[in-house]
């Protein structure tokens, strides 16, 4: 499949990105979104009914639905945790090539500073769990990746040229 997968942590810019090459002309799909329309409830109703682990699940069943119907030249933004489970990794590449956006915890922390949806970040302080979940997630980000793309003050259309130079 010729698609190009977004992956990296919350508030990288998956989505925002993802919009951006949509408008460029590229089919669209965010698999939040996507599990929230077939859940037919908030990703954060999810975790605080069913938990973390039904959630991944579901991530893990929307690559292996959006794979069976054969959707090609899209991207597909992911969620920052679906890397971690290791079932989704050779989905992702089956699905296409893999795009780490990659922020500092400075950026990622003034992008989610307002930000109340993000289950994984509520109670404590948001620099520690920022930190925390980076420090145990970036090596399988640059794992999985087959290109890494900094965002930190750089523009959608920076970011877009980039991932089509190399993609």
């Amino acid at each position: 499949m010729d698609n190009i997968i977004l992956i990296g942590f919350m508030g990288s810019g998956k989505s925002s990105v993802g919009r951006y090459m949509h408008r460029k002309g590229y089919a669209f799909i965010d698999t939040d979104s996507y599990i929230e329309k077939k859940e037919k409830r908030k990703i954060k109703e999810i975790f605080a009914t069913d938990g973390e682990a039904y959630f991944r699940s579901c991530e893990t069943r929307a690559l292996e639905e959006i794979i069976a119907e054969g959707k090609d030249d899209f991207v597909i933004a992911v969620g920052g945790g679906l890397v971690m489970t290791p079932a989704n990794q050779p989905l992702l590449h089956k699905l296409g090539k893999v795009v780490y956006l990659r922020a500092t915890v400075d950026t990622l922390l003034s992008r989610l500073k307002d930000d109340s949806n993000r289950p994984l970040l509520q109670g404590g302080t948001m620099r520690e769990k920022i930190e925390t979940l980076m420090e145990q997630r970036e090596a399988t980000y640059k794992k999985v990746a087959d290109l890494v793309v900094d965002t930190d003050n750089r523009s959608f259309e920076h970011i877009y040229r980039i991932i089509k130079k190399h993609i």
